[in-house]
């Protein structure tokens, strides 16, 4: 029996601009955005090609709303791997993308810090074959 992880929620404070950063700015597209009741949204973006997505969940508490913008604890959420990190950096970059940090080359590959609309960390990276 095969598993795999098809999707996992990140909280936001407003699903449209989430959204909209998330196209815009990463390059990811919309796969699903359909309502559920009581103004609740399934809502799910993923880059291009992509087996996982992520379902942008907009808060519905104070608790999540804690959440906001600090939801690993200042560490790097995600890790977007690619296989053309310069261009992806520079697309990224030109789109309108907030870089933490210059990409820097460690031991494992090229990687640098980016942060989701709500400042939320996540890396851009290139593994090392």
């Amino acid at each position: 029996m095969a598993q795999h992880i098809a999707s996992f929620a990140r909280v936001v404070a407003d699903d449209d601009e989430a959204i909209a950063y998330d196209t815009r700015a990463l390059g990811f597209e919309l796969q699903e955005d359909a309502p559920r009741g009581d103004g609740k949204r399934w809502v799910v973006v993923a880059p291009p090609g992509a087996a996982s997505a992520i379902l942008l969940t907009e808060v519905a508490d104070d608790i999540q709303v804690t959440r906001i913008g600090n939801q690993s604890g200042g560490r790097a959420g995600f890790f977007l791997h690619t296989d053309g990190f310069d261009h992806d950096f520079a697309a990224m970059t030109a789109r309108g993308a907030r870089f933490a940090e210059a990409s820097r080359h460690e031991a494992y590959g090229t990687v640098a810090v980016f942060e989701d609309l709500d400042g939320s960390r996540r890396d851009l990276m290139q593994p090392k074959p």
